[in-house]
């Protein structure tokens, strides 16, 4: 079974276990994670940091979501490709069903469908246009990336119309429209691998940092680029300006919420149980009275008792009758259905 490129998760935080052999592959093409009813911001608008050296490969920025801050920005950043011969595929937003869905990004052979976003430096929404690889190395289009600090003469000129990131974040309704190509549907079934160590390291830098916040910065981050993976400071560029439409974005999710996540598997199963334990409990709890205090009940029949016998034209019965109801009392309570609740 092959899961759509369109597959939207919809468990905020959820993992899935799947096979050492297949992790790299599976991990990469299923997008884990996140989905939350608000709009990530446009994709702002800023320049690209020079190249540290030869060998890198450039990976553009992205919003990523947490449950606790919300949106914040992943700065773009130059990284070494784990392996040669792969190229970067971006994560980016799907819009289905009423949600946005995280699509994790991966390395494999070919990019694949990252749902259309410019994310500018190459990544114009189809493919990858800032590099090729030949001979073993990489070989740079300087039209869209920026070697100017480093000596690299294997290079190429070539016009690529979406040269700056911006626009819409997300595919789908109110966003980018596109759907995938023949050849990206070919990339999303070869073998992938998963993003570096080093590029987790970024992402938790960005989410570390305050700044990054899409609540904080409104669609303007502070470290929009960096030179190298964790390093917010030297070779950052901030943005330039927020992505158009950021300001009407903010207003709305202001007082908006996330979507509310819906229940894996193993919660289904307990959620009966945990339905079930209000009743348990009154059930137990009202069998142990009787058990520790014998007396208690059998006390509360008597006072309520005694006028009827005084009213009664053999007074003299009742009382003779009132350790009978007693006993019986008694042996009721030891004896009645709700212990077997407790099973």
């Amino acid at each position: 079974m092959r899961f759509s490129p369109y597959y939207i998760p919809v468990i905020l935080g959820l993992t899935m276990a799947v096979p050492a052999a297949l992790a790299p592959e599976a991990s990469a093409q299923v997008a884990i994670g996140i989905s939350v009813g608000i709009a990530p911001p446009p994709i702002p608008v800023y320049a690209q940091p020079p190249i540290p050296e030869e060998g890198y490969i450039w990976t553009p920025g992205y919003w990523n979501y947490e449950e606790v801050g919300g949106y914040y920005w992943v700065p773009g950043v130059w990284v070494r490709p784990p392996s040669i011969g792969v190229l970067w595929t971006p994560p980016y937003w799907g819009f289905v069903g009423g949600v946005y869905g995280f699509h994790a990004g991966y390395w494999g052979p070919h990019v694949g469908f990252y749902g259309g976003v410019n994310y500018g430096f190459g990544y114009g929404g189809v493919g990858f246009e800032g590099a090729v690889w030949e001979g073993g190395g990489l070989r740079y289009n300087t039209a869209v990336t920026n070697i100017s600090n480093a000596h690299i003469t294997n290079v190429y000129n070539k016009t690529v119309i979406n040269r700056n990131p911006g626009g819409a974040a997300f595919n789908g309704a109110g966003g980018v429209t596109a759907r995938p190509t023949a050849a990206e549907e070919a990339a999303a079934k070869e073998p992938h691998q998963e993003r570096t160590a080093e590029q987790t390291k970024h992402i938790n830098a960005a989410k570390a940092d305050p700044a990054q916040r899409a609540s904080a910065n409104h669609g303007k981050p502070a470290v929009a680029a960096a030179a190298k993976p964790g390093d917010f400071k030297t070779g950052a560029v901030a943005a330039g300006k927020a992505g158009p439409g950021a300001a009407a974005r903010d207003k709305t999710a202001a007082g908006a919420k996330p979507a509310p996540a819906k229940p894996n598997a193993a919660e289904a199963k307990r959620a009966p149980a945990a339905r079930r334990a209000p009743a348990d409990r009154p059930a137990g709890a009202a069998a142990a009275r009787p058990a520790a205090h014998p007396a208690a009940h059998p006390a509360a029949p008597h006072p309520a008792a005694a006028p009827h016998p005084a009213a009664a034209p053999h007074p003299a019965a009742a009382p003779r009758q009132a350790p009978a109801q007693h006993q019986g009392g008694g042996g009721g309570n030891g004896g009645n259905g709700k212990q077997e609740k407790q099973h």
